[in-house]
C-alpha cells in the first residue's frame, strides 16, 4: 500500500469538487497528472483516461500514476483532444488553457464526448468558451471561481442540454451572475482593469471597433460591479 498522499491547490481543488463521484473519468491535457492522481487515490473516480498532446508530458502523469501504485486503473494516451480517448468517460475536465482551445477540443471532439459532464477551467477567453458550450449543445449547470495565489480562476461545468445565454451571461457566467459569490467581486474587478487597459489601447491606436467593443466591455463589467 502507497503511503503517499496526494494533495491539490485551490484551483484543482475545486475542479475536484465538481467532478465529484464517477465510474470513469478523463483528463484532457492531464499534463502531471495529480488532478487524476488524487481523483483515484480518494476513490472518487473508479477509471482513468490521461491524454495529452505531448509525450513527454504525459510521461510525468506516468511515473506519478505508477509511483502511487494505480496504474491498472488508468489508461494513458497521447493525442489532440477527446479523439485520444478510447470511449466516452462520465466526466471529462480540460484545464488550465485558454478558452479558444478548449472551445476547438469540445468542437472537434464532440462526438467522442459522448453524454460526458465536462469540468472546464480556461485561463483566458471564457466568453468563447461559454458560447462554444451553447453552440454544442451543452448546458453550463454551475460555475465557481477559485482565488489562488494572485489569480482568480473560473471553473465551468456543464452537461449536454440546450441553453441559450445573454452576452453578459457569456462574457460573467450564467450561474455567477444569479448566485454573485463573494469572489465574483474581485473577479469583477479584474476583468475591468483588464478591459480598461485594452480600452486605452484601442483608443491610441484609433481602431474604432476595438474601441466600441471594449467600452462595452467596461460598461458590462460596471454594471456586475454595481450590483455586488
Amino acid at each position: 500500500m502507497n503511503d503517499r498522499h496526494i494533495t491539490l491547490d485551490p484551483r484543482l481543488s475545486v475542479i475536484a469538487e465538481l467532478v465529484g463521484e464517477c465510474e470513469s473519468y478523463a483528463d484532457i491535457g492531464c499534463d502531471h497528472g495529480r488532478l487524476g492522481a488524487f481523483l483515484l487515490q480518494t476513490g472518487r473516480v473508479k477509471r482513468a483516461q490521461l491524454t495529452d498532446v505531448s509525450a513527454d508530458s504525459l510521461q510525468k502523469a506516468r511515473r506519478l500514476i505508477g509511483l502511487l501504485g494505480l496504474y491498472d486503473r488508468v489508461d494513458f494516451r497521447v493525442g489532440d483532444g477527446a479523439r485520444a480517448l478510447v470511449e466516452a468517460p462520465e466526466v471529462a475536465v480540460i484545464a488550465g488553457m485558454g478558452g479558444a482551445l478548449i472551445a476547438r477540443l469540445i468542437r472537434e471532439g464532440r462526438e467522442c464526448l459522448g453524454d460526458a459532464r465536462l469540468v472546464l477551467q480556461p485561463n483566458v477567453a471564457a466568453y468563447e468558451l461559454r458560447r462554444a458550450l451553447m453552440d454544442c449543445g451543452y448546458r453550463i449547470y454551475d460555475e465557481r471561481i477559485a482565488p489562488d495565489g494572485r489569480r482568480n480562476y473560473v471553473i465551468i461545468a456543464a452537461k449536454p442540454g440546450e441553453a441559450r445565454y445573454t452576452d453578459a451571461e457569456l462574457a460573467v457566467g450564467p450561474v455567477l451572475l444569479r448566485e454573485r459569490p463573494a469572489a465574483l467581486e474581485p473577479y469583477a474587478r479584474f476583468q475591468l482593469r483588464v478591459a480598461l487597459k485594452a480600452l486605452a489601447g484601442a483608443r491610441a491606436g484609433g481602431d474604432t471597433g476595438e474601441i466600441v467593443k471594449h467600452e462595452r466591455t467596461c460598461l458590462l463589467w460596471k454594471g456586475v460591479l454595481e450590483c455586488l
